[in-house]
């Protein structure tokens, strides 16, 4: 990205070159991961199940870890969309789709949608005005030509308490039970949504018949509430924050958005393993194929990067859902409040 200073094209290609030599799956790591997840996941939500006539604060108390992992599992997922976990594709497409049935997120229409954001993530160009209110930005253009009952909705939309809290449960609960903003064409994807949504209804019915409408709401509906607020927060943060760089189509690179538009959050080292190390989401962006437990090693491979990349902590990644537009004119990110009427 020619914008900014902080990182030329040709340092962001010869770090890539770095990063492709730890994108190879590891399949005793892999194994490990799972082996590390799924069984202390469905180990909790079995106690919540048990706990809930016993103390029901204490069933609930146990969904905070639950979402934890489930959160964890989404990466797995995520890492299965990107071919990055299994070296062979039905290995990482059969276990994205279990692993659907626990994050409610469809695989394949999720892949695909996630694709695209990889490919056009900070360009100014090829974005739909903002629509994705996680990952996109309205420039302050836009927001200025809009209407002033459209500015005051989108204020309100993008409110963290209607962004980061109402709104993720929503989505995952229903919007994604829907192939919404899937194109007719993309067949396999909308069927994708339809087999999910069949699997769940299987899953829950079950579950109902075997313990009961009741206990399976108090047990699952906090814990997916909660694993969606803190996921779509971490997705959040790390594409829209202060420092970050959005470019038009002429300057825009692919390694150079990599490491000037995606963050590197630290966390907490209990964090980071409940996010399956997605606060290197820098690393991610410049060579998605790198497992996520590898994304560690090759940030470290790559120490010469930290002063290109903006580094933040959990202060700056609570303030950053505030920076919602982009203005072109001095090259930033702004806040709704720095915009005048």
């Amino acid at each position: 990205m020619t914008s900014d200073d902080r990182l030329s094209d040709g340092r962001a290609r010869a770090f890539k070159a770095i990063a492709v030599a730890h994108q190879a799956p590891v399949l005793s790591r892999s194994i490990g991961q799972l082996a590390t997840t799924f069984p202390p996941f469905f180990a909790l939500i079995a106690a919540m199940y048990a706990l809930r006539e016993t103390s029901v604060w204490i069933s609930l108390a146990l969904a905070i870890p639950a979402a934890g992992l489930i959160v964890r599992i989404f990466i797995i997922q995520h890492d299965c969309g990107h071919g990055a976990f299994f070296r062979g594709r039905a290995a990482n497409a059969w276990l994205g789709r279990f692993c659907s049935l626990i994050t409610m997120t469809p695989f394949a229409n999720w892949r695909r949608q996630h694709a695209n954001h990889h490919a056009d993530w900070n360009n100014l160009d090829r974005r739909t005005a903002g629509a994705d209110i996680y990952s996109g930005c309205l420039t302050v253009a836009e927001y200025r030509a809009m209407t002033p009952f459209a500015r005051r909705a989108r204020r309100v939309f993008q409110h963290p308490l209607v962004a980061q809290l109402l709104l993720p449960p929503l989505i995952f609960l229903f919007l994604y039970r829907v192939p919404f903003d899937t194109p007719a064409g993309w067949r396999r994807e909308r069927a994708s949504v339809f087999l999910t949504d069949a699997g769940l209804l299987i899953l829950f019915t079950g579950l109902v018949l075997c313990l009961g409408a009741g206990p399976v709401a108090l047990v699952q509906l906090p814990t997916i509430v909660l694993a969606a607020i803190l996921g779509v927060g971490l997705f959040a943060v790390q594409h829209r924050f202060e420092a970050t760089i959005w470019t038009r189509q002429e300057q825009w690179s692919q390694s150079g958005a990599s490491l000037l538009g995606s963050s590197h959050l630290r966390l907490p080292r209990i964090l980071q393993w409940f996010s399956g190390n997605i606060g290197f989401h820098h690393i991610h962006h410049l060579m998605p194929r790198v497992p996520n437990y590898r994304l560690e090693e090759c940030h470290r491979a790559c120490a010469a990067l930290a002063p290109a990349v903006a580094s933040l902590t959990l202060w700056q990644a609570w303030r950053a859902p505030s920076y919602a537009l982009w203005d072109e004119a001095s090259a930033r990110m702004v806040k709704f409040s720095d915009v005048a009427p």
